[in-house]
């Protein structure tokens, strides 16, 4: 069997960009032909998520349409798994799922599954509004024995800052943006972080961060090698 991973993406560019060379770094290969098949749609023209979730019922079909859309477009093209490196869009993934015939990973569940095996109990979610006020990975966790910490109101404004502000406007990203959250995870006792928007994905491949943060698009990209029966080159996730 031929396996292709079709990734949805655009949803930002730099962070489809990002995820697929931690699918290339994270793959033990050693030519071209050992690498991951690998279509990718970056649907840059996709309505923002935050907005659609948080907005009215025609704004949040519109943006489930329009995955649907790409995901059958992908499962057409022969992919037989699918990636979507954006955490936001887990909102409607499981609809999405419900009617196409090839898996989707999902990032959000997979990420539990990780923190569960490494016994921490207390992480901190570093992602959109929209993320946490629909609590996907609260209602994940949960199922793992884990409680989800979310940052106080003054540090998820800086959150938001650091997403929108920096990382989609092209910016590297604020380091004294991220101490400060870093420092209200830590005030909340959490055990660990997670990297729960792959905007933050792209600033921690721009900026060293001490192993208290799992990057949720990381272990993404981990089980899509694994998906399409690649050996991984290094187990950074356990």
């Amino acid at each position: 069997m031929e396996y292709r991973l079709g990734v949805l993406g655009g949803m930002g560019p730099q962070a489809t960009n990002t995820f697929y060379q931690f699918v290339i770094d994270r793959t033990d290969a050693h030519t071209d032909q050992e690498h991951v098949n690998a279509l990718i749609l970056s649907d840059s023209g996709m309505p923002d998520r935050t907005a659609a979730v948080l907005g009215s019922e025609r704004a949040r079909e519109t943006v489930f349409q329009r995955l649907l859309s790409d995901a059958q477009l992908l499962e057409r093209a022969g992919c037989t798994a699918i990636a979507v490196p954006c955490n936001t869009s887990h909102f409607f993934l499981d609809q999405v799922q419900a009617q196409i015939s090839i898996p989707i990973i999902h990032m959000i569940r997979e990420t539990a599954k990780v923190l569960a095996a490494q016994g921490l109990k207390r992480p901190g979610i570093l992602a959109t509004d929209g993320t946490i006020q629909t609590g996907l990975y609260q209602k994940e966790f949960s199922a793992m024995g884990i409680q989800a910490v979310i940052p106080s109101p003054q540090a998820q404004e800086l959150v938001m800052s650091l997403i929108y502000d920096d990382i989609k406007a092209g910016r590297d990203g604020d380091p004294e943006k991220f101490a400060a959250i870093h420092q209200d995870l830590l005030n909340q006792v959490c055990d660990c972080g997670v990297l729960a928007c792959t905007e933050l994905s792209v600033f921690a491949d721009k900026h060293h961060l001490p192993p208290f943060y799992t990057d949720a698009m990381a272990v993404l990209a981990e089980r899509a090698v694994q998906a399409c029966g690649k050996p991984l080159r290094h187990i950074f996730i356990k």
